[in-house]
């Protein structure tokens, strides 16, 4: 299949996006490898499911690999296993010209390229996403962070990966709860800008998280477009048009804070919410005309999904939810942005949203449940 190109100029690179790549993947690194053991980083759950298939896709193309697996959950994106990512990295003696193999979803993905981003000032690295949420939105972008007890994501840098190698088949050993929260970010893109893609996830997304490959390839490609299109126009998210990416974080990392970034609510569960929660604000704002965050919830319930914060088990007020909203890294000058809505694929960046009204809407949806 063809690949999708990111254009950053010196810093461009393709995406890859096959059925059966994993298992092809050492012929497809060769042209990366500098002769040293190639280190490639996953955690336990991902290391049990595609770890052996993909290292003997190294050996097979005559290239040596070092597994390092660290634990599995959002905990690992921390100073603590960064610190101790980059001293086995380091032990390894991975030079400024190697290439790191981020082999597993977004946490892993973040943590390694973040690690590559301040190993010798710089090393390269080279994403192998294999959950739908890295596949279609983590792994293509070059944002890297880990998480600290302020926030998610509060420390990290913009460090594109060389290479992208996205495999499909991949998605067949995911748990369906991760398979449903990644079809969150596939939603996200027909509701930014793209309402007949939305359309096409409401006759398409029950198939696509029951397995139809076609659906989940087609998916996969129109989202991975859409991101390449947005972070080669603002890669740094300066202008404005990379933050609609951003549809859904500001309520749904609110949540994530509140759930204690656990196993309780998974990030694409939470930007399921706070999509809902993005539509239902501009509804009450009178930004958009009513029903369309229904048909959004709607959408995400038949899908199984969650679409409401009491869903997640949050009764926390308003009030206690903006606190968290105050720690996001998108403050500028006392004033949080949020992305809002038209309607269905018309949303738009607004800087002067009054947070006590945000609050207050808070408590008026999660009271009326």
């Amino acid at each position: 299949m063809p690949s999708v190109e990111l254009s950053l100029a010196e810093r461009s690179y393709v995406i890859d996006i096959e059925p059966g790549l994993l298992a092809r993947a050492g012929e497809r690194l060769l042209p990366y490898w500098q002769g040293r053991p190639l280190a490639v980083v996953t955690d336990e759950n991902v290391a049990a499911a595609q770890l052996p298939a993909f290292l003997k896709s190294l050996e097979t193309a005559g290239i040596t690999g070092e597994a390092i697996v660290l634990p599995a959950g959002e905990g690992t994106k921390s100073w603590t296993h960064l610190s101790q990512l980059v001293d086995r990295l380091l032990a390894l003696g991975v030079e400024r010209k190697d290439h790191v193999i981020a082999l597993g979803g977004g946490v892993i993905g973040d943590l390694v390229g973040f690690a590559a981003s301040i190993m010798k000032r710089g090393c390269n690295f080279i994403q192998v996403p294999t959950t739908l949420l890295s596949q279609v939105d983590s792994s293509v972008g070059g944002k890297t962070a880990i998480n600290t007890a302020a926030g998610k994501n509060l420390v990290g840098a913009f460090h594109q990966p060389s290479l992208v190698l996205i495999d499909p088949r991949a998605l067949a050993t995911l748990p369906p709860r991760e398979l449903r929260a990644g079809y969150a970010e596939v939603v996200k893109y027909g509701l930014i800008d793209d309402a007949p893609f939305f359309e096409w996830c409401e006759a398409n997304g029950p198939a696509l998280l029951a397995g139809d490959e076609a659906a989940q390839v087609h998916a996969i490609r129109h989202s991975v477009e859409a991101k390449a299109r947005i972070v080669a126009a603002d890669e740094r998210e300066t202008s404005g048009v990379r933050a609609l990416l951003n549809l859904g974080h500001t309520f749904g990392h609110a949540l994530e804070a509140e759930t204690g970034f656990s196993d309780r609510l998974l990030h694409g569960e939470a930007v399921a919410i706070g999509m809902v929660l993005a539509y239902r604000f501009s509804e009450a704002e009178r930004l958009c005309a009513a029903g369309a965050a229904d048909r959004i919830a709607t959408h995400l319930r038949q899908c199984g999904m969650k679409a409401h914060p009491k869903d997640a088990g949050v009764t926390a007020s308003g009030r206690r939810l903006v606190e968290h909203m105050m720690h996001d890294k998108k403050m500028e000058g006392g004033k949080l942005p949020f992305l809002l809505a038209r309607g269905i694929g018309k949303t738009f960046l607004a800087r002067d949203v009054a947070l006590d009204s945000v609050a207050a809407f808070l408590d008026r949806t999660i009271t009326q449940g």
